[in-house]
């Protein structure tokens, strides 16, 4: 058995999406790291949609990231999963390791981040970045010298950023120490979802190529 890579090898441009009728839709554009984040749904339709995208993103070479639905995840062989802080709180740890899972969580505290790395997680997310419309946050633009901060606080960890974050911003994010920049609202209220995912896919491959790592 060929051993794993002890750090998840992320894309630089790590798109948000609701369901899997999203992911249909960028997913064959190029995008080569996506998570799925699945609210007020049933049961019976978490268990569709996982298994819906994970059949759009394996076809296409794309790393899919189940957000909060651990149990899920393990059930249908998904690889990935993210917790937020509340859900890594009630998660069975140990169930996600034996399964093999990859594990990302979120932080918004040098608490949070205590916490995080106590759980031993594959890759972290540090948010919100800049001010974000997609919801009332109960905290305040982190910047950019927080994700510098992160850096010299976990090392080879991978970090991505999130929260606000454009093509124009991303550059800039990337040189203060993340991997990878999660996006929500940029694309998905775009007039043209598609052209922007576009736009992010050649930023990141460029990125990747500079770097020398991230999927490309």
């Amino acid at each position: 058995m060929t051993a794993r890579s002890p750090f998840v090898d992320l894309a630089p441009f790590y798109p948000i999406v609701p369901d899997s009728s999203w992911l249909a839709r960028i997913v064959p554009l190029g995008v080569k790291t996506a998570q799925l984040r699945l609210k007020d749904i049933s049961k019976r339709c978490v268990l569709a949609e996982i298994a819906a995208s994970l059949d759009i993103t394996r076809r296409h070479g794309c790393q899919l990231i189940v957000n909060d639905y651990w149990r899920e995840a393990i059930n249908l062989g998904a690889e990935f999963v993210h917790l937020g802080q509340e859900d890594l709180a009630a998660a069975d740890l140990r169930a996600i390791k034996a399964a093999g899972l990859r594990l990302g969580i979120s932080t918004h505290s040098e608490e949070e981040l205590a916490i995080a790395l106590a759980a031993g997680p594959d890759y972290v997310a540090l948010g919100p970045i800049y001010e974000t419309k997609l919801k009332a946050m109960a905290w305040a633009p982190q910047g950019l010298a927080r994700i510098t901060r992160w850096r010299a606080l976990i090392g080879d960890l991978p970090l991505v950023a999130i929260g606000g974050i454009t093509p124009e911003r991303a550059p800039g994010v990337m040189a203060a120490g993340a991997q990878s920049v999660a996006v929500i609202t940029d694309f998905l209220m775009a007039p043209d979802p598609e052209a922007r995912v576009h736009t992010w896919v050649d930023w990141s491959r460029e990125a990747s190529r500079r770097t020398g790592a991230g999927t490309s």
